[in-house]
């Protein structure tokens, strides 16, 4: 397997925070970009103080921060400009999601960069675009999942429900990535840079591209169905006599039959009118649902699944987080390792999607300002220089 990465030689800048700027640039990280966080002096990332589950340290840092260079720096204190523009001559990309506007007012934004630096690509990520009414609204991630319709689809009849994980971030940071992977890839076709711009509304309301097409020209949008698909059934979680969720997903009239023979043991139910077809039994979950339940409450979840594998049926169990970093299959594809963190190692799931030509880069997460020092040696400031900007506390 070959030591070179895709990404080898290019520079990533970044001024970034929370989750969706993070998570792109550590993916651009595991490819084989260095990547420069820029961190507040004192404070860093204020998802650093999202919590203290992680050996004292924050869950959602140490997700989305593994493999970078932390650089502390005053980017309103007078001499971090000159940092900046030495730092700009060997950025390849500059990824940002500061509050709107903050870039172009330190002079940072792609058209005052453009004309000095023509091969640098800039990614913007913000919440609603650079344009347009909501333009410097907050944005945060449960605000940006009501906008794009996700909390109108969530959750049950009587309730709405937020995505249990930051999901628009999650969204814009996976969209940022990707833009920038192409952004690459024309340069090296152009020999220029470009202008990449993500919005967590935009790149929510992506995901949100079946609700939308259901609901189409004014037709009723899926209903809320807590744990069950909108429109399949039985598609959803049910509950077995040891006191187990067992989520399984019928989805078409061959396994429709099976499920009846194989698993309910019902072979009369798979030509009952009420439930003949896909949208006959989803017209009728409430009865179905009544009828599978009481079936399920007789028999365990082992006979359950024995019998579901029987029928060759589509199920999964409802796992915990314990679960899931010990789920089986992950540990047979040896997806659990280790990074360093500021407070030792931790587990960590490697990236996902192998390529056979190389790995995926997994340093450590950095501590706040870990490479302040050694980041502008690599600037040709020398260490003198480097300890009157802590004394200034420019960095």
């Amino acid at each position: 397997m070959s030591l070179i990465r895709p990404l080898d030689g290019i520079t990533v800048l970044a001024l970034e925070h929370a989750i969706a700027g993070p998570l792109c640039t550590r993916q651009l990280a595991e490819l084989g970009a260095r990547v420069i966080k820029v961190e507040r002096r004192d404070t860093g990332d204020f998802a650093r103080a999202y919590d203290t589950r992680v050996k004292g340290q924050s869950s959602h840092f140490i997700w989305t921060n593994r493999s970078k260079e932390s650089l502390t720096l005053n980017l309103k204190h007078p001499n971090a400009a000159e940092i900046l523009r030495r730092l700009l001559e060997n950025t390849d990309v500059l990824v940002q999601n500061l509050a709107p506007g903050a870039t172009a007012k330190l002079g940072l934004s792609y058209e005052q960069l453009q004309q000095n630096h023509p091969q640098l690509i800039v990614c913007d990520i913000s919440g609603y675009g650079p344009d347009g009414p909501y333009k410097n609204k907050k944005a945060y991630d449960l605000l940006i999942q009501c906008e794009a319709g996700l909390l109108s689809v969530t959750g049950t009849e009587a309730e709405i429900a937020k995505s249990g994980i930051s999901t628009a971030d999650i969204a814009a940071g996976m969209q940022a990535y990707g833009g920038i992977l192409a952004a690459l890839l024309q340069r090296g076709k152009t020999g220029s840079g470009s202008h990449v711009e993500i919005s967590l509304l935009e790149a929510m309301v992506e995901w949100m591209g079946f609700p939308l097409y259901y609901a189409f020209d004014g037709a009723p949008p899926p209903q809320r169905s807590g744990a069950d698909h909108a429109s399949i059934y039985p598609y959803g979680a049910f509950e077995t006599a040891d006191g187990k969720v067992v989520m399984l997903g019928v989805q078409n009239e061959r396994e429709w039959a099976s499920f009846c023979i194989k698993v309910l043991e019902r072979e009369d139910m798979q030509n009952d009118s009420r439930f003949c077809n896909n949208a006959a039994r989803s017209a009728e979950r409430n009865q179905l649902r009544t009828l599978i339940t009481d079936i399920f409450s007789k028999v365990t979840m082992e006979q359950i699944c024995q019998r579901l594998d029987l029928a060759n049926i589509a199920y999964a169990q409802v796992n915990d987080m314990e679960a899931v970093w010990n789920h089986p299959q992950l540990k047979a594809l040896n997806r659990v390792t280790e990074v360093d963190t500021p407070a030792g190692p931790v587990p960590a799931f490697l990236p996902p999607g192998n390529n056979s030509t190389y790995e995926h880069r997994l340093d450590a997460v950095p501590g706040l300002g870990q490479h302040t020092q050694s980041v502008l040696s690599d600037l040709g400031y020398s260490d003198q220089q480097i300890n009157q900007f802590f004394r200034d506390e420019v960095v």
